[in-house]
Parts: structure tokens; sequence; C-alpha cells
């Protein structure tokens, strides 16, 4: 039986660490490029846009005079709701794709795995 050599047990630990250290620094990047990408969502054949941030966040609502009528708020709200959906749909695939990648060989099993959630990737973002 071999002893481990502490010093290779060394190196390999300091490349650990800056492995880890360089997919921090891809996280990182790769969480301020979709905070700062605008994504869209669109209902009734573009009627109703919703425009929001990578992140989520409301940037855009943008409503075709046609749909207005005060008789029947509940299409324009059923729209709405349609294009926030595809809109958020969009910015949670955006996430998965510059975030899902970089997740690969972090010690996770990749069978059925299909990336961190959109509040793993932000949990940290508003403080």
């Amino acid at each position: 039986m071999t002893t481990p050599d502490p010093q290779q047990q060394a190196l390999d630990m300091n490349e650990l660490i800056a492995q880890a250290s360089r997919v921090q620094a891809e996280l990182a990047r790769a969480q301020e490029e979709i905070l700062n990408t605008k994504v869209t969502g669109t209902a009734g054949n573009g009627l109703v846009k919703v425009t929001m941030t990578g992140g989520a966040e409301l940037e855009e609502l943008e409503i075709d005079p046609s749909v207005v009528d005060p008789n029947d708020v509940d299409t324009l709200r059923d729209l709405i709701i349609g294009a926030y959906k595809e809109a958020h749909a969009a910015a949670a695939q955006l996430a998965q794709d510059k975030i899902g990648p970089l997740s690969q060989g972090m010690g996770q099993s990749q069978q059925d795995y299909d990336g961190p959630s959109f509040s793993d990737v932000f949990r940290g973002a508003q403080q």
C-alpha cells in the first residue's frame, strides 16, 4: 500500500481551489450578464408586450389600445398575464443557458438535473 504524497495532495488542493475560483468568477460574470439582458413576452399576437430583465424585473408593459375595452377587462388581464409568463419563462431559460453549463463538473450529478433554479442564481443578487 502506498502512502499519499503530501506535496502532490497540496498541489491537487491548490488546483481545486484555483478551479473553484475560476468557476466562481464565471458564475459572477454570467449572473451580471443575465441581470443586464432584457427578455420579452407577448400575447394576443403582439397586442400586449412585457419586457423584463433576465432577473425578472419588469421594465416595460405595452398595451395596444385596441384591447382596452372597459366592458372586457378579463381579456386584457389574461393577455397581460400571458405576456408576463412568456417573458418570465424567457428569463428562466436565459438563466439556464448561462448558468447551467457552469454547474457541470462541480460535483453535481447531471442525471435528472436541469441546472440551478432561478432563485439559486439570484439569491444574493438583491442584497
